[in-house]
């Protein structure tokens, strides 16, 4: 019986995945269609007050309630891997109560804040004050709806989470477009304003998700709590206390990396101009780095941050067990599949950077950055995996250290790097590989204390060798359809299908996935395993 207790987990553990992958698709895409409409409505002068508004909401948001959605499904999946249903609830309500305080402190700190940051000149520019000020309501529906979330995922559950995600997306892209459109005659302070306030409608749609989903499944949670057995309470001085400790170090991680990315303000621009690159040069190479490469490289990691997410909950519960070997395994399905997507997404990155850079944003030029950023995939899949991990285990100030001292390095590489005329704007980029890799590393280093895992060689190899073939397949198919079409966006897109078919082939002549690998994949998975072993595509 414990070992189908066992599996169901895992299963449950690789559908909660697969489900928060879908959604991050599906969130992304609704936010490339906002970024194109809102840049053609707002134009660049009135995007530059969005963005001005923007980074000090997520500010205020990382203090106010980031980590929160991780310390409470770490807490509330102890409390259901023992049975407590009733102390599960316990950590919801008093979690939903502190949130509902906090969240009201600092949205009332941010409207009436918005001021005194144009006052003292924080914000240059003073016609921002109004995009600053309509994004105060959003900090408190986003910190209530943490709390929603957290409770879901320390239940395992991640359909109400997905679900709310998209909503809110939907409606805040909605609403910021509607509300720009209708206040664009009343003046371009006015139409950002309205694009900022979408926050707000999104975060409430999002709620609503979430209390309809708890409002649903209510009676199933009362019906488990009348028939545990009673079990002695934490107070809830001890669960305020656990949940500041668990999701401090998680919102100094969400803090750290807008500072980063500040810093990478203030280096790159100023050493490209070192290494001999007039100013405007040096800004459109940073924007090729930065608004170009480093989105792309973040692309193919939406499964690997789902898997992470999903890791939570599950290396909890089976920490709480007392079940090292559970711990161990979950651990290995989570990397494992991490490097089967990020291995072939590295190799194909590389090989079609200049085409996937004219394609998607009508340049060749950022092309450079691509190539050498194509690394980051399979260092930052690695990160992300390992600091779910880690903190499932309830060592999140682990992550956070590791990433503090890997912030350092980038810092040191990209000064000296990119003022070296040879390297320039690589230099930045080698220097966010490496931000990327000495975090992984690190966290791969205490995992391996603590949980036992290595990388598995053999996979890597057959991962590896099978993304090699499906890079000559690239190469050949890219250059085959330029020669007949003459047309980049086609033959790129025919190159990743032909790619991604030769991968996946090659893949499992090697034996890099197994009949038990496919027939867990959810839904899909019995049908896919049975007609590749027909066809003798699968091994045991």
């Amino acid at each position: 019986m414990r070992g189908l207790t066992i599996r169901l987990s895992k299963d449950t553990f690789l559908k909660g995945a697969l489900i928060l992958t879908v959604a991050g698709i599906v969130v992304k895409l609704i936010g490339s269609v906002n970024r194109i409409l809102l840049s053609r409505l707002l134009g660049g002068e009135g995007i530059g007050l969005y963005q001005m508004a923007y980074p000090i909401y997520l500010l205020a948001l990382s203090i106010s309630s980031a980590g929160i959605p991780v310390a409470i499904s770490i807490i509330v999946a102890e409390k259901v891997a023992l049975g407590d249903y009733r102390g599960a609830s316990r950590v919801f309500r008093i979690s939903l109560a502190v949130l509902a305080v906090t969240g009201l402190v600092f949205t009332f700190l941010l409207y009436f804040g918005a001021g005194w940051l144009i006052d003292a000149h924080f914000v240059r520019d003073p016609r921002a004050y109004y995009a600053i000020a309509v994004l105060a309501p959003a900090i408190f529906f986003v910190t209530i709806l943490s709390s929603y979330r957290g409770y879901f995922q320390g239940m395992q559950r991640m359909t109400p989470t997905a679900v709310s995600q998209i909503v809110e997306q939907f409606f805040r892209v909605v609403t910021m477009i509607l509300f720009a459109y209708l206040l664009m005659p009343h003046g371009i302070e006015f139409a950002a304003a309205g694009a900022s306030f979408g926050a707000a409608p999104g975060a409430a749609a999002g709620l609503l998700v979430l209390i309809y989903f708890y409002w649903r499944e209510k009676a199933s949670f009362r019906h488990r709590m009348d028939s545990q057995q009673l079990l002695s309470q934490e107070s809830g001085v001890s669960i305020i206390s656990r949940i500041v400790k668990l999701a401090l170090p998680v919102s100094l991680a969400n803090i750290m990396l807008p500072v980063v990315s500040s810093i990478d303000l203030f280096i790159v621009p100023a050493r490209l101009e070192v290494a001999g690159y007039s100013v405007e040069q040096a800004t459109e190479l940073f924007g090729y780095l930065t608004g170009m490469a480093v989105p792309l490289v973040n692309l193919p990691t939406i499964l690997t941050a789902s898997l992470a997410a999903s890791l939570v909950p599950a290396v909890s519960e089976a920490f709480t067990l007392n079940n090292p070997e559970q711990v161990l395994q979950r651990t290995k399905t989570a990397m494992r599949i991490s490097n089967l997507i990020t291995i072939p997404a590295f190799v194909g990155i590389l090989l079609l950077a200049e085409p996937i850079s004219l394609m998607l944003y009508s340049t060749p030029n950022a092309g450079t950055s691509i190539a050498v950023m194509s690394i980051g995939v399979f260092l930052l899949g690695i990160h992300q995996v390992t600091t779910g991990v880690l903190q499932g285990l309830g060592r999140t100030t682990i992550p956070v250290v590791n990433m503090a001292v890997s912030a350092g390095v980038k810092i040191v590489m990209s000064w000296v790097l990119t003022a070296i005329p040879w390297f320039g704007i690589k230099g930045a980029a080698w220097a966010t590989n490496a931000d990327f890799g000495v975090a992984a590393l690190l966290n791969m280093y205490f995992v391996y204390r603590y949980v036992g895992f290595a990388l598995d060689i053999k996979d890597l190899f057959r991962a590896a060798l099978a993304a090699a073939v499906m890079g000559g397949a690239v190469l050949l198919t890219y250059d085959v359809v330029m020669t007949k079409l003459l047309h980049n966006s086609v033959a790129t897109l025919l190159a990743i299908t032909v790619g991604g078919v030769v991968y996946g082939f090659v893949l499992l002549l090697l034996g890099g996935v197994s009949k038990r690998d496919i027939e867990r994949i959810p839904r899909v998975g019995g049908m896919a395993a049975k007609i590749l072993r027909s066809l003798g595509l699968l091994r045991r």
